[in-house]
């Protein structure tokens, strides 16, 4: 009787462990200009989580020279055999195992209403490794709408149980990210869904009205168009 209380004690140290382990949450981020960077910075003074950085294998590449004529070819080469390990640029080797972690949240750069190469290269080759985990989506931007981007993630990782909403930061937002990411993560359930509940306490930030050429207003607009949280307002 002894040696099966001490058994089932042992079995359930263990799922403890094991339970604690996998609720844990990776962010995986690309940044390029810096932006992304900044982004995840801020996410993580909100959230407990480790971080992954992509690293390109080539360094000082300049994807944006010649009419972005590199970013170009490299997303070309993806789009025509997606399938194919070589039609992928080169990153730097990953160790984190994805083993430990239940929830990846993605932060990656828009190329050209597509996902930034480097980052498409790890989900390729680490994708299939989500199958089953809670996937959150952050997409930063100048402009464009990030459709293809989401698109690009579904393909790379099709069997991820994704957030019930994606992020967008655009340029014209940037500087309001910790209201928009703290909103989001109210919007998605962050807490109930991953089952974490040690969100970092935050200090309340104002919601910032801007208008659209990006600058701040003193109070919201009664008429006219304007950004608030992210989207844009008609009155």
């Amino acid at each position: 009787m002894y040696m099966k209380k001490l058994l089932f004690f042992v079995c359930a140290m263990l799922t403890s462990l094991c339970t604690g382990a996998t609720a844990k949450t990776l962010v995986v981020y690309y940044s390029y200009t810096g932006n992304c960077r900044e982004i995840v910075t801020t996410l993580t003074s909100q959230i407990q989580a480790d971080v992954l950085e992509i690293q390109p294998a080539e360094k000082g590449l300049k994807y944006e020279a010649n009419g972005y004529a590199l970013g170009t070819q490299l997303l070309n080469a993806i789009k025509a055999n997606p399938n194919d390990a070589g039609s992928y640029p080169a990153i730097d080797p990953v160790t984190t195992s994805l083993n430990d972690y239940q929830t990846i949240i993605i932060v990656t750069p828009l190329w050209w209403s597509q996902m930034a190469a480097n980052m498409q290269t790890y989900l390729f080759n680490y994708g299939w490794q989500m199958a089953g985990k809670n996937i959150g989506l952050i997409v930063s931007s100048a402009s464009s709408g990030i459709s293809g981007v989401v698109a690009d993630c579904k393909r790379l990782v099709p069997n991820g149980q994704y957030f019930s909403e994606n992020l967008w930061i655009n340029s014209s937002n940037h500087s309001n990210r910790a209201t928009l990411i703290q909103d989001w993560l109210t919007a998605i359930g962050y807490n109930s869904v991953t089952g974490i509940s040690e969100t970092k306490t935050t200090e309340t930030v104002p919601v910032r009205i801007y208008d659209l050429a990006s600058r701040l207003l003193v109070a919201e607009p009664s008429r006219g168009i304007y950004i608030k949280k992210g989207k844009k307002i008609i009155r």
